[in-house]
């Protein structure tokens, strides 16, 4: 099914998992991200049981250091 990470379109396994997407796409270092669905920022609690839909729109914030 198509969904679209961070304005890219991408095809993904149906009944995916948004804790799947994230360790897929970040190598399971998800510390310091945040994540939304649809404009909906989704808890890290509830990112398991968050199945995804097609054409969801996912966004990926990850947090840098620096000054």
């Amino acid at each position: 099914m198509k969904i679209n990470v961070n304005n890219q379109s991408r095809e993904v396994q149906p009944s995916v998992r948004l804790s799947e997407l994230m360790d897929e796409l970040l190598n399971g270092s998800v510390q310091g991200t945040a994540v939304a669905v649809n404009d909906v920022l989704i808890p890290r609690s509830s990112q398991s049981s968050y199945l995804l839909q097609e054409n969801d729109s996912v966004l990926i914030i990850t947090a840098a250091q620096g000054g």
